[in-house]
């Protein structure tokens, strides 16, 4: 009797310490999403580095290098997940303009997925409970807060390193759409990095076209480093402010979205409905646009 209970003992304990460890894990995997909440001076930069095309006359994207403030709004935070708003502010910092840029949510053992798979289409996948077991997954949004990209990793931490990557399929980027048509895929390998300074969004990219019942053609590849340096606080209370006066009407936008995409069907979206993009509708709403208006105006937009 007294060796059984010493082995039940044993096994309470080491599913105790399991189970702490997890929760442990968790909670700095969370705290490190967090850190990449703040004011930012952000510089983007992509080259593409290698093509593929047999087009003689194929002209690669030129380099894009920018800098930008940027303020990464904490907009609401659970057990399981972590909602990341972006702001970028442009201008005259004593006054600067407000553009609402993209959004990140971090859910933690997500298992309901939108896949892209080229123009403007996202199939919904779920996956095993085994395959998304201690992972966060990613996913974000455009500054409509339609659907851009998600995917899910754990977070890592060695030799003094903290680190989250991915790789998923995503629309063109907007420095690309406006320019290019002769690819409709960007794989993405994201690697989102917190140092001392504040984070690094690392990027290795494949240009793809993607055809049905034919291989992906790798067009070209790229390299993007966009560097997030943390800055006062102070120098992003234009953004703070702007938020304040803005936060419900997003907020409806985003459970509105949560709806559609909480039917968990595939998805097409319009690029435009009377000629005008999504974003430039919402821009242009008041803040006080009730529920019912904002629902319509995405339902329009869904095929």
């Amino acid at each position: 009797m007294i060796q059984i209970n010493r082995v039940f003992l044993i096994t309470v304990l080491i599913i105790s310490n399991l189970s702490f460890a997890q929760t442990s894990k968790k909670d700095l995997d969370r705290s490190s999403i967090k850190k990449m909440c703040g004011c930012f001076e952000v510089e983007f930069k992509f080259s593409e580095t290698f093509n593929y095309s047999d087009d003689s006359l194929y002209m690669p994207s030129k380099n894009k290098i920018a800098k930008a403030l940027e303020y990464a709004q904490l907009v609401e935070e659970k057990d399981d997940l972590v909602v990341i708003q972006h702001l970028l502010l442009v201008g005259d910092e004593s006054s600067p303009y407000i553009i609402k840029h993209w959004r990140q949510d971090w859910l933690f053992e997500n298992q309901d997925f939108y896949n892209y798979e080229g123009d403007n289409n996202w199939d919904f996948i779920k996956k095993k409970e085994n395959d998304v077991a201690g992972t966060w997954t990613q996913k974000v949004f455009q500054v409509d807060d339609s659907p851009r990209y998600e995917g899910n990793g754990s977070w890592v931490y060695v030799d003094g390193k903290t680190f989250w990557e991915n790789e998923t399929n995503a629309p063109l980027p907007r420095r690309e759409y406006t320019k290019r048509s002769d690819y409709n895929i960007t794989l993405r390998r994201n690697k989102h990095i917190v140092v001392e300074e504040g984070w690094i969004h690392d990027q290795d990219n494949d240009k793809i076209i993607r055809e049905k019942r034919k291989d992906d053609f790798v067009i070209a590849q790229e390299k993007g480093t966009n560097t997030y340096k943390r800055v006062a606080d102070e120098r992003c209370k234009g953004a703070v402010t702007w938020w304040e006066e803005n936060k419900e009407f997003w907020s409806i936008v985003r459970t509105s979205w949560a709806e559609i995409y909480g039917k968990n069907k595939d998805l097409k979206l319009a690029e435009k409905v009377e000629g005008k993009r999504l974003y430039e509708i919402l821009f242009s709403m008041p803040t006080t646009t009730g529920k019912e208006t904002i629902v319509e105006t995405l339902k329009s937009f869904v095929r």
